[in-house]
């Protein structure tokens, strides 16, 4: 079953890349500076289409240009897993990276011309996120997380539910390493290694600051994660309760939006480190629940999500790291893409 699972995802991923060799046809033009949107504000993501200025006619638009550079790969403040690894630096070479996470709009549009079939479709659901309720949380653990029959990107919560055109904007979520990895070889680009996430994710900073709950100078969270009491009670004191528009933050240095939190992304490296048990990302624990998936490698995420909080998760942080099964889709995992060099 593995096997024959394993050949129906080769000839999608075969099929995405054929149609994405005929799509760039008409987009082979690398932007030097292509046009940004503008966005930063709740008032601008909201009016944001979820397409970039130059779709589907330059290879990189919607890329902000990272240029070369070494940096500290992980942090002494962290969890044990994030320590960095010898003393000195880790550089890397330039590349392109997504202003923003991949959007709905993005993905559809990937979708419709290539007719890819996501893994959560295949497989029949993915694990959603929902707020339990007292008699849940006292009935199973990581009572938040449950299997959900017919979830997929267009389903977001289940088979009744649709993606509304409000939420084109949106992060796409509910979509596994290689669903991610066939919307960036469509575009001719990859995933970013965990080095060149972190890279552009700590945007020339270095230090403490780096690893305490993002805000603005006046006292406002900075990114879309949790403020509460995890899993039932978030006050949303950062404007949004759960997944938000792109781009309702300010840019980092870097001119990048929601590094930190809001979704948490795949990275191209399987997670060989310590691992660091932690249950907000041991989505793991209700994919028994499903009949049609088997656990595959743990792969690197990175950034966190709207889910991670001061009294729980921790990991709205350039540093932080947790490791997810590569085909098991979750409603808290999104992705961008990078264009070397």
């Amino acid at each position: 079953m593995k096997r024959a699972y394993t050949v129906v995802i080769a000839s999608v991923v075969l099929a995405a890349l054929a149609g994405g060799a005929a799509w760039r046809a008409q987009a082979q033009s690398v932007a030097e500076h292509p046009p940004l949107a503008a966005l930063g504000t709740p008032q601008q993501c909201s009016q944001y289409s979820g397409l970039p200025a130059g779709w589907g006619k330059q290879n990189n638009a919607g890329m902000v240009h990272v240029a070369a550079g070494s940096f500290t790969f992980g942090t002494t403040l962290g969890y044990a897993d994030e320590r960095p690894a010898g003393d000195g630096k880790t550089h890397v070479e330039g590349f392109w990276i997504d202003q923003t996470e991949v959007t709905n709009a993005q993905f559809a549009s990937f979708v419709a011309q290539t007719h890819y079939v996501t893994d959560a479709e295949r497989q029949g659901g993915a694990v959603v996120f929902h707020v339990p309720t007292d008699t849940e949380l006292h009935a199973r653990p990581y009572a938040w997380w449950s299997w959900v029959k017919g979830a997929d990107w267009r389903h977001p919560t289940g088979p009744d539910s649709t993606l509304e055109t409000a939420q084109n904007n949106h992060p796409v979520t509910l979509v596994t390493q290689a669903d991610a990895l066939a919307y960036a070889h469509w575009l001719g680009r990859d995933l970013p290694t965990e080095a060149e996430w972190e890279y552009a994710g700590k945007a020339g900073h270095d230090g403490a600051k780096l690893e305490v709950a993002p805000r603005y100078a006046n006292g406002k969270p900075s990114a879309n994660y949790w403020q509460g009491v995890f899993p039932q009670v978030n006050s949303a004191e950062d404007g949004n309760a759960g997944l938000a528009a792109v781009g309702c933050y300010t840019a980092s240095d870097f001119k990048l939006y929601d590094m930190i939190g809001n979704a948490w992304e795949w990275t191209r490296d399987a997670y060989s480190g310590v691992h660091q048990y932690h249950s907000n990302g041991d989505t793991a624990a209700v994919a028994n629940q499903a009949t049609t998936r088997k656990s595959d490698t743990p792969m690197v995420i990175k950034g966190g999500s709207f889910l991670c909080s001061p009294d729980y998760c921790v990991r709205y942080r350039a540093s932080s790291r947790e490791a997810q099964e590569a085909d098991l889709p979750a409603s808290h995992i999104g992705f961008r893409t990078i264009l070397r060099g």
